[in-house]
């Protein structure tokens, strides 16, 4: 009902939950005449108003059967509880809080829990209307009211004002006043100050070691981890309702006002609260003086009381925690400290908490605790220390129990006067099941529920008035039994006891507050450590259900330790990032290209030259970060350091956590966290713009990447995380041309600066291929680049380190796309020649007649500038698969030992980076063009075309001033001698598809060439013979670049000595030049 009750009200109190009817506008005069006529009930003369509730009876009572049958279980509740009230008074009951704590507690508990469901009941505002709508839908289906609806509408109308009704209504029940009267002896002495509390060394286990092993005793072990807000309810409610006690006694009146003056509102239900100052005015105008006095002391004072109580527990349970982690034997003899300890800080959390949302003074400074979470993170050490070392405790008490309390406990049971055969035959049971426990029970569960309910029972026995053997005469006996009780619940009850002590599933009802607490302790560096006890309070969650109402309370749970959880991996993730920039900026210092200025001062310094400008300042040399003046010295390095390993302690505290039947992991949070941001720092790290074609470095990317691969690598050393793991997902994810997210990566962005800004730049002229330097160079132009193309090209190391075997094979595939493209238009060149081709091709013996077909060629110079953008990109190609051989293992070499014949032999060793006389990718990006309406005779024809095609253009270089051979670079300025590469890889590949031999077309090549090249060497024309020596070379070059043809081949049709001439005119030409 509390819970049916507490919905009711919340569900009427928000509009979107309430049931319809309430708020339909065509209901709206029918509930206003219902209401006001409540709980009569007028059918016959009002047709008009209830017309539309006729058409809707049937619903209205399906609908609203649950709301107006809980009212009913309310009403009904209300009957028992008065009357067993009733039956208690008759029987004259003896309460004593210290000694029959069970009967005691259970009926204090009553009373409160009566009350508070009867002002619950009274705060919604639709229990009128909901009531009077479905008995008149009940009227007007079945002709007649329900039968509880008079008893129920009456209860209604009585109690409008709950407390002021249940005042009269207690004044025959006097034995609550002696209940709360017990509670002097316990109240008072636990709502102590923290002063107090530190003078008595309160739950400090070393403060005196001689009796550290000694077990923790007290008269009245339940009432020593009993709830004080508990207390504080029962003393409030209890002489409101029994008001003539505060009159009468003294002891009584102390009491209230010493509960008055702690708090300024009690917990109702969840988050529902009574404010008592008010309440008690309002009830109980002859103490009005006194109530003002205690509101003003618990405005002014309370406050303070209660954050010097959390700031000494959260000193007190540290200790305990840390001793206990390190002895958990004291476990044992000490395990009421651990349920004090709990209970103590439980009711401080809840007390911050309720006032903290129900503040009524202007300073709040003492209802904000940032250190909360240290509070509660020692509480959740504590339980897990318990539920740890349960079986520790279990054999201890096992052996107390049958040691020493059922001896004990015997003796007193023999030396009773009068013990009647029903109590007799109780006491005995418990002696003999005490007396029977051993440590070595063999798969037997502890179960001493049955203990505990025959002790109640006997309590109700020996506390009525005419109990032969009364409790209020033998108290030793009932406080020894309520120790015995303490110690079973020690073997089996620990779990409950925990829920019991420390159970702080209240904030699930808190949730705004309870985010707001998680935030501040992740603001707050030294309190980061204790983060993880929010997602830890989420697993108590589960105990704040009930079976007959689960509610949403599961959802809630779930999606705050999700939120808590990720949001610490973000935080951690921010740290993370934070190192690595710091990091990556120190090792930025340590690249080469900063070292020139020193570099320079030092010569400067030998040859004594003049400094530069006094005003430059001296630079600071890398590491010098590192020295440090004194020890006090705090860089943001450190405070870095300092919070990460405070939160990562957090998210290395439990390896996971169960949430309903849901397991969390912290610190895969944390991982997936550092993957995303790993990811796209690696991307963010090639600062491309696309607007301006800029791209990092790929030497200075590496370094980036290694600096920040190092700080996660140190992330190992504070949180049991694979790293590798993080490195593996995302670096292999990097080596394809889009990530898992669908985003670009660095192979992709790699891939399209070459293509698009640095290979375009060697096709526009103003960057040469350098053989020499296995680089691309920048050559001197009018136009200055924005980048120095060296500094690009060292593909051979870094940007195959980058980037890996897939990313080069994604590159590798662009580039043959762009050959296949090339090598498309080549072939449409060809046939708008065909038949000239087709003649030239026999007619290499016949200067004249070839010089004349010559002349009908057209397109010359596109051809020869197509073949050179093939043997660039080849290069280049080139360079990326020595950079992956360099990489490869022996292993790799184990592969192409055997003969390399079949194509596929091919493509593993090009996967490996090793050369191929044919090459696997260009053979399929060239056969991928199918080229309409040609057959494969024709389609070979116009291969064998192409290579007649280029073979008579090379003379054309001979009149370019660029074509000239530079011996310091091994090539030419124009790139030329970049064709060797692709007309040998070119004729390898369309005479693999065409099923031709290479050979003998490279063959056919080399004499075509040969004979054009040989007709340049008898020209007189200055300007068409300028770079005839540095043309010459480029057949040297093809030969030398060929696994198909030899020097003996080269030396039948174009003579050696030309070739040497003219190596020795283009090195005597270098060097006149240079001079």
């Amino acid at each position: 009902s509390h819970h049916f009750c507490h919905l009711s009200s919340k569900a009427c109190g928000d509009p979107k939950a309430k049931p319809s009817y309430l708020v339909d506008k065509n209901l709206e005069s029918a509930v206003k005449f219902i209401v006001r006529k409540f709980p009569a009930v007028e059918t016959r003369n009002n047709n008009q108003q209830l017309a539309q509730l006729q058409k809707e009876k049937s619903e209205i009572l399906k609908n609203l059967a649950l709301y107006y049958f809980t009212f009913v279980d309310v009403m009904e509740f209300k009957d028992h509880v008065c009357e067993l009230l009733n039956t208690i008074d008759a029987c004259q009951v003896y309460f004593d809080i210290t000694v029959n704590f069970d009967l005691t507690r259970n009926y204090l508990d009553l009373v409160v829990t009566y009350t508070t469901l009867m002002i619950i009941l009274s705060r919604i505002e639709e229990r009128k209307a909901i009531i009077g709508l479905y008995n008149y839908a009940h009227e007007m289906t079945h002709g007649a009211s329900d039968r509880e609806y008079p008893r129920l509408g009456q209860m209604i109308v009585d109690y409008e004002n709950p407390l002021k009704k249940m005042m009269e209504e207690f004044v025959p029940h006097g034995k609550v006043r002696r209940a709360l009267c017990s509670l002097l002896m316990v109240y008072p002495r636990r709502n102590l100050s923290a002063d107090q509390w530190r003078n008595a060394q309160l739950l400090s286990l070393i403060s005196a070691p001689s009796t550290m092993l000694n077990p923790a005793q007290s008269d009245t072990m339940p009432c020593e981890y009993l709830s004080l807000d508990a207390m504080e309810k029962w003393i409030v409610f209890g002489f409101i309702l029994c008001h003539p006690a505060l009159n009468s006694d003294a002891a009584a009146l102390s009491l209230w006002k010493l509960a008055l003056q702690s708090s300024t509102c009690l917990c109702l239900f969840r988050d529902e609260v009574f404010h008592i100052h008010k309440a008690a005015e309002d009830l109980y105008n002859k103490r009005i003086n006194d109530i003002r006095e205690c509101k003003e002391q618990a405005l002014s004072h309370a406050g303070s009381m209660h954050r010097e109580r959390r700031k000494f527990l959260r000193s007190a349970l540290k200790e305990l925690a840390t001793v206990l982690a390190d002895q958990p034997g004291l476990l044992g003899p000490k395990a009421l400290f651990v349920f004090m300890a709990l209970s103590f800080a439980r009711d401080e959390i809840i007390w911050l908490l309720r006032h903290a949302d129900n503040i009524q003074k202007k300073s709040t400074d003492d209802f904000i605790d940032k250190h909360i979470a240290e509070l509660i993170f020692y509480m959740e050490e504590l339980r897990a220390h318990v539920r740890k070392y349960g079986p520790v405790m279990q054999r201890y008490y096992v052996q107390y129990l049958s040691g020493f309390d059922a001896v004990v406990l015997n003796e007193m049971v023999q030396n009773l006067s009068v013990c009647p055969e029903d109590e007799s035959i109780i006491m005995s049971s418990f002696v003999n099941t005490m007396t029977s426990l051993s440590v070595k029970q063999d798969g037997e569960v502890f179960d001493f529920r049955g203990m505990r309910l025959d002790w109640f029972r006997l309590q109700a026995y020996t506390s009525v008035s005419k109990a032969s053997l009364g409790i209020s005469d033998h108290k030793e006996l009932g406080k020894m039994m309520n120790t015995i009780i303490f110690h079973t619940k020690m073997v089996d009850s620990l779990v409950e006891m925990l829920v019991e002590t420390s159970d702080l599933s209240i904030f699930c009802f808190y949730s705004r507050a309870f985010e707001k607490m998680f935030q501040q302790c992740l603001e707050l560096p030294s309190q980061s450590r204790h983060s993880i006890c929010f997602p830890l309070l989420c697993t108590h969650f589960m105990s704040c259900t009930h079976e007959l109402c689960p509610e949403e309370v599961r959802d809630r749970s779930l999606s705050l330790c999700n939120m808590f959880l990720d949001e610490m991996a973000k935080q951690a993730r921010n740290l993370i990032t934070d190192i690595c920039t710091e990091q990556c900026t120190l090792s930025d210092q340590l690249l080469p290209k900063h070292c020139a200025k020193t570099i320079s001062q030092a010569v400067n310094k030998k040859s004594k030259k003049a400094p530069g400008k006094k005003g430059e300042p001296e630079r600071e040399k890398p590491g010098m970060e590192s020295m440090r003046k004194n020890r006090l010295l705090v860089t943001n390095l450190d405070k870095l350091h300092t919070a990460l390993s405070e939160l990562c302690f957090s998210i290395n505290y439990v390896p996971n956590l169960m949430v309903w039947e849901h397991t969390f992991t912290p610190r895969e949070y944390l991982t997936s966290h550092l993957e995303i941001r790993f990811t796209k720092s690696i991307v963010g790290m090639t600062m491309y713009n696309q607007a301006t074609q800029e791209i990092a470095k790929p030497s200075e990317l590496l370094t980036s990447v290694r600096a920040y691969m190092t700080v996660l690598q140190s992330i190992e050393n504070y949180v049991t995380i694979d790293i590798t793991r993080v490195f593996n997902n995302v670096l292999l994810q990097q080596t394809q041309h889009l990530d898992s997210h669908g985003e670009p990566t660095i192979t992709s962005l790699y891939t399209n600066w070459y293509l698009e800004t640095l290979l375009r730049q060697v096709s526009n002229g103003h960057i040469a291929y350098f053989p020499a330097m296995k680089a691309f160079v920048n050559l001197p132009t009018d136009n200055e680049l924005t980048f120095n193309a060296e500094e690009y090209s060292d593909i051979s190391g870094r940007s195959a380190q980058l980037l890996g075997p897939y990313g080069m094979k994604f590159l590798s595939e662009s580039l043959m796309w762009h050959i296949s493209s090339q090598v498309a238009e080549l072939k449409k060149l060809v046939v708008e020649n065909m038949d000239v081709l087709t003649q030239m091709r026999t007619s290499f013996d016949k200067p004249d007649h070839m010089a004349a077909l010559f002349k009908k060629l057209t397109s010359v110079d596109s051809v020869l500038k197509r073949m050179t953008i093939i043997g660039v990109i080849l290069s280049f190609r080139s360079l990326a698969q020595e950079a992956l051989r360099d990489r490869r293992s022996c292993s790799s070499k184990m592969l192409v030992s055997a003969p390399q014949v079949a194509m596929n032999v091919y493509e593993l060793s090009s996967a490996a980076g090793l050369p191929c006389e044919i090459d696997p990718a260009l053979v399929v990006a060239l056969s991928s063009q199918k080229t309409e309406n040609i057959s494969p005779e024709e389609e070979y024809k116009i291969a064998c075309l192409l290579m007649v095609f280029v073979a008579v253009s090379l003379p054309m270089f001979a009149c370019s001033v660029m074509s000239q051979y530079s011996p310091a670079i091994e090539g030419h300025c124009n790139n030329i001698h970049c064709l060797a590469k692709a007309i040998n890889q070119i004729a390898a590949a369309l005479f693999t598809i065409h099923k031709g031999s290479i050979e003998d077309r490279l063959k056919e090549f080399l004499a075509l060439a040969s004979s054009s090249l040989l007709k340049i060497g008898q020209e007189t024309d200055k300007t068409t013979t300028r770079n005839r020596e540095s043309v010459y070379l480029l057949l040297d070059m093809i030969v030398q670049e060929s696994p198909f043809l030899t020097m003996d081949l080269l030396e039948s049709c174009f003579p050696y000595v030309l070739l040497r001439n003219a190596y020795h005119a283009v090195y005597k030409q270098s060097i006149s030049a240079n001079a």
